[in-house]
């Protein structure tokens, strides 16, 4: 997915479809002068459903069409025939899209599953037509029940990739080129910060014919939880993933501490984040001799860690039995 047309966030205003009028029919033929009620019921107003599909990476197909409104439905009529239904409005969307109310901020649902369908505007309920109202007191009611009105309601849809681990780590230590040569993902590289812009998936092969999901997210920065650097706007891609995978190179001033301010920017943004299983990669170890690496040994967070090289394939097979046993943990 190329940074111009990955979307994760979109704005849009729903509107469901009115529901059909009950009838207030009598019945009437050439040898009824005075029948009965026989009123039919209205139809259901279209709903607006949410539909994941995982076919889709990007709500970009929703970035130019944020009003969608269903059909309204038809009203009851003679013979106690009920008006047609209003034709739904379905919006398809990635796995891993969360609704929100616009106003509120409140979580409406979420979808992870291909095929899911949620239905996020409930379309107006049909009137009931004059034939229900009959009764041994009032047997020509001439009155029916209004179908229900629309529903308008501003939603947000938010993205949160789904993966198996999600690479965590500041600009420019190496992730991208990590899943590049794990995977088949070929995310852009360079030497400045901030060159990954959106989340990038690579599918990893492991051994026996499985694999698992990587995501590279965009660099963390200090304050980020705070709106600095790409900030907010891709922290909330790690709530999906249940293994993070930190990344600190091995030039590093102190990777403890590297480490450390990178979980903190995790718990300012989410607490419940520390409950994900943690795992630490030390990039770009192809310059450290046995004896740094020792050295470095002796300050490490206590969680599993491993040495690597990207570019000189060290440690690679290493990291990827890591990672499946935090996966199946």
């Amino acid at each position: 997915m190329s940074g111009s047309n990955f979307v994760d966030y979109v704005k849009i205003f729903c509107r469901s479809g009115a529901g059909g009028n009950g009838s207030t029919h009598l019945h009437r033929d050439k040898l009824t002068m005075k029948g009965g009620p026989d009123g039919g019921d209205g139809g259901r107003g279209g709903h607006i459903i949410i539909r994941a599909n995982s076919q889709l990476w990007t709500l970009i197909h929703l970035k130019f069409s944020r009003h969608i409104f269903a059909g309204d439905a038809g009203s009851g009529s003679q013979s106690r025939s009920t008006g047609y239904d209003g034709e739904d409005e379905v919006i398809e969307v990635p796995l891993g899209t969360v609704a929100r109310d616009a106003e509120t901020g409140e979580v409406i649902f979420d979808v992870t599953d291909d095929g899911e369908t949620k239905i996020l505007v409930q379309g107006g309920r049909g009137g009931q037509g004059n034939w229900h109202f009959r009764s041994s007191t009032n047997q020509t009611p001439r009155y029916a029940q209004t179908g229900g009105e629309r529903v308008e309601r501003a939603v947000i849809l938010e993205l949160k990739v789904l993966a198996d681990v999600g690479l965590v780590g500041f600009p420019s230590v190496g992730k991208s080129t990590l899943l590049s040569v794990v995977s088949a993902a070929k995310p852009k590289i360079a030497e400045y910060h901030f060159t990954t812009l959106v989340p990038n998936l690579g599918i990893v092969a492991y051994r026996d014919d499985r694999s698992f999901i990587m995501a590279d997210i965009p660099g963390i920065i200090e304050g980020a939880h705070e709106g600095r650097g790409l900030g907010l706007r891709f922290l909330r891609h790690i709530e999906r993933n249940p293994v993070l995978l930190f990344m600190v190179a091995a030039d590093s001033d102190d990777i403890h501490k590297e480490y450390q301010v990178l979980l903190n920017e995790l718990k300012q943004f989410n607490p419940e984040l520390l409950d994900k299983q943690r795992l630490l990669a030390i990039t770009k170890s192809d310059m450290l001799d046995e004896e740094l690496i020792t050295e470095i040994k002796q300050d490490l967070p206590e969680i599993p860690y491993v040495f690597i090289s990207s570019i000189a394939q060290k440690g690679l097979a290493e990291l990827k039995d890591m990672i499946w046993k935090a996966i199946n943990e």
